[in-house]
């Protein structure tokens, strides 16, 4: 399964970034061949929109699962519509993470903020 989680910098020992659809970069992890990639956010300078802009990006590269501190209502239905759950980030590190994913740890995100251009 192939899990994403927005990061800090391009390094396993990264913070999880905290603004889901501005992080500079993506992890893309698959937990059955434990290959990784990053991918830079082409979504982070966009005026508005950028939730729904990255999260096209996550479920088109194959993602079935996103660990994030936080996202939006409507990046939530598109990544919903993909059929990608979204887990509560834990403290740590992207390895701690994908540790804490993998043993069945983190729990779905249950709270989705409203997009930042409603009043």
């Amino acid at each position: 399964m192939k899990i994403a989680i927005p990061a800090e910098n391009k390094s396993m020992t990264s913070s999880v970034y905290e603004s889901y659809a501005r992080a500079p970069y993506f992890l893309i992890y698959n937990t059955i061949t434990k290959e990784y990639e990053f991918l830079d956010n082409s979504a982070v300078l966009s005026q508005g929109a950028a939730g729904i802009r990255v999260s096209q990006i996550i479920a088109d590269n194959g993602v079935k699962a996103l660990i994030t501190p936080r996202c939006g209502e409507n990046a939530n239905n598109i990544l919903k519509n993909a059929e990608v759950l979204v887990y509560q980030s834990a403290p740590g590190s992207l390895q701690d993470n994908i540790n804490e994913f993998i043993q069945d740890k983190l729990k779905l995100l249950d709270e989705f903020h409203p997009g930042l251009h409603k009043k």
